[in-house]
Order: structure tokens, then sequence, then C-alpha cells
């Protein structure tokens, strides 16, 4: 894995804008979210429902500790951190909640906070620990966290408390919620990278993600390299049904696959976006529409979609190719013996 070394001292982004490190299907994906009929009800009655803001921000004051100089000293300070990284006005409120399970997440409307699982406080060093945080900075940044709030809620709230939902069908909104969200998981993936501008680090967090402890890394029982070994070969097996496998595995997910998560990001490295944005080429805050107009970002969420549709359709053609090579090969050892 090559690139700029990480530095001592992070480089900082004044007034960088989330569309500087979006992935091209980010935007699409929302867009299409936003489009299906009555999701913008949906989003206000269940906001309304919850409180607004004050009602959201208290379900997590109740139930998690909120981070500061005398609590989660560590996790405080790099949320500090990397806020002035990235030049936000605000430090989001952090939180910690207690959970073997790991994950993180990013809430709110108007005025985000972070939560963190406590296994990831118990699984993660210190930089691996910043690319997390970073990774939820940029969903800050991004204006993710009112959807993805949205998304928690739909997703894992039982039906019979949000009885205005019985009325519409909920298959379609269900899969465009996962859409964006996994899309909207790659784009902060590469804000938790500029946010620690460390790349080991970053492919560390997402191999720890997939089956880490505590430990493990450094006893030996985990190597990075067989990981993205690993992930290579994932992207790349695509014989019989494999694609339509990999398709199906992944409809009924929020996050994309770990080892996905790792190439993607490793690809965004090789072809020189990160390096370019470390050197001050990116987008400020308050310039994205003049800097991307919207017909400039549906094009590019368009050939983004038809290049992966046409890929699909060309693994899928190449397996089934194989397949009959494969059958005309035994068909013809048969007949010869």
């Amino acid at each position: 894995m090559t690139s700029l070394p990480a530095p001592r001292q992070r480089i900082r982004f004044p007034d960088i804008a989330g569309v500087s490190w979006e992935h091209p299907a980010d935007r699409a994906a929302l867009q299409a979210l936003r489009a299906i009929p009555g999701f913008d009800d949906i989003v206000r009655k269940v906001v309304g429902i919850l409180g607004g803001e004050r009602g959201i921000r208290l379900l997590f004051q109740g139930g998690a500790v909120r981070t500061g100089v005398t609590q989660f000293p560590r996790a405080h300070g790099l949320m500090v951190e990397v806020a002035t990284t990235f030049d936000w006005p605000k430090i989001p409120e952090l939180y910690v909640a207690q959970t073997p399970v790991f994950n993180a997440g990013t809430y709110g409307v108007d005025d985000p906070f972070i939560v963190l699982h406590s296994a990831a406080l118990e699984i993660l060093d210190e930089d691996e620990l910043r690319v997390l945080i970073a990774h939820e900075m940029g969903h800050v940044v991004s204006g993710h966290s009112l959807y993805r709030t949205i998304a928690e809620i739909l997703l894992n709230v039982s039906l019979s408390a949000l009885p205005f939902l019985a009325g519409i069908a909920l298959l379609p909104l269900r899969l465009a919620i996962l859409e964006w969200s996994r899309k909207a998981e790659l784009s902060s993936d590469r804000a938790g990278l500029l946010g620690s501008q460390n790349v080991l680090a970053t492919q560390q967090l997402f191999m720890k993600m997939a089956g880490g402890s505590r430990g493990a890394l450094a006893s030996g029982q985990m190597n990075l390299d067989a990981f993205m070994a690993q992930a290579n070969e994932y992207l790349t097996t695509n014989e019989g049904l494999d694609v339509v496998y990999k398709i199906l595995n992944t409809l009924a997910l929020t996050h994309p696959m770990h080892t996905v998560r790792a190439a993607e990001l490793q690809k965004w490295v090789t072809n020189g976006e990160y390096d370019s944005i470390l050197r001050g080429e990116y987008t400020r805050r308050g310039a994205e529409a003049k800097a991307r107009p919207l017909r400039d970002e549906v094009k590019a969420a368009s050939d983004h979609y038809t290049n992966e549709a046409r890929e699909v359709v060309s693994q899928v053609k190449d397996a089934a190719k194989r397949a009959a090579d494969r059958a005309r090969d035994a068909f013809r050892k048969a007949q010869q013996s």
C-alpha cells in the first residue's frame, strides 16, 4: 500500500466540504431516497414523535456517558483533534454507550452528535480510534446525521410503534435506505483516512471490525497483508453465481462488507485523490453548488451506477461462459473415454 506517510502533525483542511471526499454514488442514492413518495413526510413525523432534536439527544444523555476532560479523556481529545483537522466550527458531543457489539454512529438533526460503542474502545488502539472518530466526523461534515437517524429508526423500531407507516409499501423504502447507508459509509471511510492521515491504521480498523479482539494484532494473531489479500480475493471471485450471491448478501446490510470497504479505500488512495486533498486540492464549504452543479452530480452518479451494472453483467456473462466451457470439456472427455 503506497501513499504519503502519516505525518506527526496532521494536515488541517480549512473550510473543507464533504463533497471533497464523497463517493460518486453517495449523493445519487440519497436523491433516490428523497424521491420516494411520502419520504419527507415520514422524516418529519418520525422526528416529531421523538421530540425533535432535543428528544433524540435525550435518548443518549439518559443511557450513555458523555465524554469530556474527566470522562473518557482519550476519546474526547481525539474528538477535539479531528474536529480541528476538518476545521469544523463546533466540536460535536461524543458519547460512549455500553455494548459488546463493535459499532459507532452519528445522530441528530441540526446539531449532530457521535456515539461510540464501548467495544470499540476495548479493541482499538489510539490511531485506529482516531480513524473511527474521523469517519463519524465525516458523516457530520457531509450532513448525513438526519438521514442516518431516520434510517436507524425505520430499520430497527417495531412498525407497531409507527402506525402512520401502516399504509405505506415499506420494502422500496427499506431497500433505498440501505443502499444510501452503504454508499454513505464509503464516503465517510475516506473522511476517516483524511482525519487520521494513516493508511495502515485505517485498514487495520476494517480488519478489527471484521473479526478483531483485544491484543490480537499485537500478538501476531492477525495480519494486515493477509486481510488485504482476502479483500482482493473477495472482489475478484466471480465464479458461477458468486456475483448474484454477493448482491443478495449485501441487500440487507447497512454497511458494505469490511473487505469491500478496505479494497474501495485502497482504490481511492491508489488513484491519487487522497494525496490531492492532502495537497490542498479540495472543495471549500459554501462553494459546493458552484463547484459541482446538480446536473454534474446526477451525471457522475449515473455514470457510476451504469458502470457498476455493466460490470455485474459482464461478470455474470464471464461466469456463464466459464461454466459452459467446463461443461463442454467434461462432455468431450466423457465421449472420449
